[in-house]
């Protein structure tokens, strides 16, 4: 039997235990072509979130009653297809459950040798990959500039920060809790930290970025966009990641109020979705991997165990309960 987390309704505001429900269906059969794929791990994105709302967005929603959509990571135990024969392992949109069938679009073959399985769905996954474009190809950082990231303790924005250092930056991470903050200076080399939860957000900006921000990297929007848009600098680049501190809003979303410093500055904010360069993992994925070689680049997972703790594991995402990346492990 596959295990399976159905949504069942669309949510208002933080979702409730409700929403999805565990159902247990026959693993089906393959046909010509395809291949079952037992799940290892899932990633947990506050991108879910969004995938849940019936409204126009860079991928449709997820239905009523489908598995949810999740990437994952896992082995071929039945094949079909020449191009992913048993035994491979892989990664790619299986969703919420311990198997998925597929005709292989969409998958890319993974080596557990290389690197331990669930870095394929972070560092070396779609978080590693937001990061990297994100910040390289939006917001182009120079040699000496100042860059600020959001959401530095999660599984997008560590990378970030750590990814501006080693292009010689001066990097800031807006994170909540001292323990976070200890992480970002003491594991991951940031300069400097600001706990959004302690103290005042303007001041410390102001403390810790005294030449102002030439890049923002924005995973939270809200107040925390609004004060960091008070510091940018002439020519600055705001890289519009995610908004996390909207998602579960049950009123309007709340926009930013500074926007004017983007005229007065005659800076740029644009918004980047990581599905926008596919074409392009592969060379990241390569230079990623020669960073974390030689400790240049750290990745930090946070795997739950038991696809039935799903629900726990996602509000995860919004309680700021968790270090790097949050997984879901998928026992037998």
């Amino acid at each position: 039997m596959n295990k399976q987390q159905i949504l069942t309704k669309r949510p208002v505001g933080l979702p409730d235990a409700t929403t999805w429900d565990l159902q247990e269906k026959p693993i089906p059969q393959i046909s010509d072509g395809e291949v079952l794929i037992k799940i290892h791990y899932i990633s947990l994105d506050p991108a879910m979130r969004g995938w849940m709302n019936d409204v126009k967005s860079y991928i449709e929603p997820v239905q009523v009653g489908d598995v949810m959509r999740a990437g994952t990571v896992g082995e071929v135990i039945e094949s079909k297809n020449d191009k992913l024969p048993k035994g491979t392992f892989c990664s790619g949109w299986g969703g919420v459950q311990q198997y998925v069938v597929t005709n292989g679009k969409g998958w890319y073959s993974v080596d557990p040798k290389l690197a331990p399985l669930p870095m394929y769905i972070g560092t070396l996954g779609m978080p590693g990959m937001t990061a990297y474009f994100g910040l390289l190809e939006v917001g182009q950082p120079k040699a000496g500039e100042t860059v600020v990231v959001s959401g530095a303790a999660g599984a997008v924005g560590s990378i970030v920060g750590q990814i501006a250092k080693i292009k010689g930056c001066k990097v800031i991470g807006i994170a909540g809790g001292k323990d976070k903050c200890d992480y970002l200076i003491n594991e991951l080399g940031f300069d400097a930290a600001i706990d959004y939860k302690e103290g005042n957000l303007n001041t410390e900006l102001k403390q810790k970025c005294p030449n102002g921000v030439d890049v923002y990297f924005d995973n939270v929007g809200g107040v925390i966009l609004d004060a960091v848009l008070t510091k940018i600098n002439m020519k600055a680049r705001i890289v519009i990641c995610g908004a996390i501190s909207q998602y579960n809003n049950t009123t309007a979303i709340k926009g930013p109020s500074n926007y004017l410093s983007l005229l007065v500055n005659r800076a740029k904010m644009e918004g980047m979705v990581v599905l926008d360069y596919a074409s392009k993992y592969g060379e990241a994925a390569v230079e990623m991997a020669g960073w974390l070689q030689t400790g240049k680049l750290k990745s930090k997972e946070h795997v739950v165990d038991g696809i039935e703790n799903f629900y726990d594991a996602f509000l995860k995402l919004f309680s700021g309960d968790k270090l790097g990346k949050l997984v879901l492990k998928v026992l037998d």
